[in-house]
């Protein structure tokens, strides 16, 4: 995720750099917005941690340890990420925000005008040393490209099964960036480069994340979570759970923004709820999913790497990802309420 997110403030960096190349202002905020605005739909899709794991077999149960058989019996071996992540409502809801969020930004940039961002970057020479001996191999094409292959093939031999039904997991995810990253890059030395890079970018969110697993600590031994979870689920119904479920999730995810750590916590009480009014289980982790990203606009820990690479604050581009926020919350509960 961090290399993800270094990629966009980069890309924030290139367009600040080539507005003032060709003499146009833009509005520098809300261009680091538009980049961040992708940590709306995450959770939903597929690096998703709610749905991978619940992908998985056997995960389900074990949620629930010291249940009893006839409650077990109830739970499905896993939930296959064609009937959550890859689901035609899931996919449609995409779509409609891929529609509904760049004509947002259009319409936003045209009510806030010109802010634009005086930004210094350091410029850093790179001297080019010759390449020689076994240092040539770090540098060479084909022999990324080669092993990338291999790699390839190996992911489809030991995963033929899983895709033939659809199905995702995290090593499988795992295992197949790491193949497109080798052979999306122009060699291994580049691959480490960019590596690097990202790792840099993270540095902030590496500190800061024993935090906030602290207070999800916290918060599941003394109850918090499964308090706030339980009250939405004891007056919910079968059609409200859904929205319910999204509102916790979200109210959780600002204080700790971890969406696996908020899965197993909040998880196995919304299931519990989900079997008891009959709401479909691929539905339930979905609403957690959408919940959970959706806070990310309201709380700026993600943001972190970008605000790094682009200069900006986060104050700079709250005002803008809340506006996103209320736009994908309309989405997102309308989704769950037809669906």
């Amino acid at each position: 995720m961090g290399f993800g997110i270094n990629l966009r403030g980069y890309n924030g960096q290139k367009s600040s750099r080539s507005s003032s190349t060709r003499g146009f202002k833009i509005n520098y905020p809300l261009i680091g917005a538009a980049g961040y605005v992708g940590l709306m739909v995450w959770h939903g899709g597929m690096s998703g941690s709610a749905p991978l794991k619940a992908a998985q077999n056997g995960h389900l149960a074990s949620l629930f340890p010291g249940a009893d058989s006839e409650f077990l019996s109830q739970l499905p071996n896993n939930l296959p990420t064609s009937c959550t992540i890859f689901s035609y409502w899931n996919l449609l809801i995409f779509a409609i925000l891929l529609v509904l969020i760049p004509l947002t930004l259009y319409l936003l940039s045209r009510i806030s005008g010109i802010k634009t961002v005086k930004t210094e970057y350091e410029t850093k020479s790179h001297h080019i040393a010759r390449i020689t001996g076994a240092e040539k191999l770090d540098h060479s094409k084909w022999l990324r490209l080669v092993f990338g292959i291999l790699l390839l093939t190996a992911f489809f031999a030991s995963y033929s099964e899983e895709l033939l039904i659809g199905n995702l997991t995290p090593n499988m995810l795992n295992f197949l960036m790491l193949c497109l990253c080798i052979l999306l890059h122009d060699s291994f030395f580049s691959f480490l480069k960019a590596l690097q890079e990202a790792i840099g970018g993270a540095a902030a969110i590496l500190i800061q994340f024993p935090l906030y697993f602290g207070i999800m600590g916290v918060m599941r031994e003394t109850g918090l979570v499964g308090d706030i979870s339980s009250f939405f689920a004891s007056i919910a119904t079968d059609v409200s759970l859904p929205v319910y479920s999204f509102f916790s999730a979200g109210l959780v995810n600002i204080f700790v923004p971890s969406g696996g750590g908020q899965w197993a916590v909040q998880g196995p009480i919304i299931l519990e709820s989900a079997l008891k009014l009959g709401v479909p289980l691929n539905k339930a982790v979905m609403a957690l999913a959408y919940g959970d990203q959706i806070t990310n606009m309201l709380q700026p820990f993600w943001a972190l790497p970008l605000l790094a690479i682009t200069k900006l604050k986060a104050r700079e581009i709250l005002p803008y990802t809340l506006v996103m926020m209320l736009v994908g919350t309309l989405v997102y509960i309308t989704g769950l309420l037809l669906v």
